[in-house]
């Protein structure tokens, strides 16, 4: 485990230290359950926050993908080559 060290205003310092300490927990115990809970790696799905921005109007895209993709990026392509 790494050790990283982090400021916190007063006020939150103390919030934390009352938080860890009604949970039993230590504030460090505290400040991981809370980072994995914001970076969503608690062990569930991670939600992601781009997907699902725009519609493109076709409804096969997961299954020709590559398709529209070399059709998109033809020209791209043919001048990296």
């Amino acid at each position: 485990m790494k050790r990283t060290t982090i400021s916190l205003p007063d006020d939150m310092a103390m919030i934390a230290a009352r938080e860890a300490e009604r949970r039993g927990i230590s504030v460090s115990e505290l400040a991981r359950d809370a980072l994995s809970e914001h970076l969503g790696l608690n062990g569930g799905p991670r939600e992601l926050p781009f997907a699902n921005l725009g519609r493109s109007g076709r409804s096969d895209i997961a299954a020709n993908h590559d398709k529209y993709l070399a059709e998109t990026w033809a020209d791209d392509i043919a001048r990296d080559r």
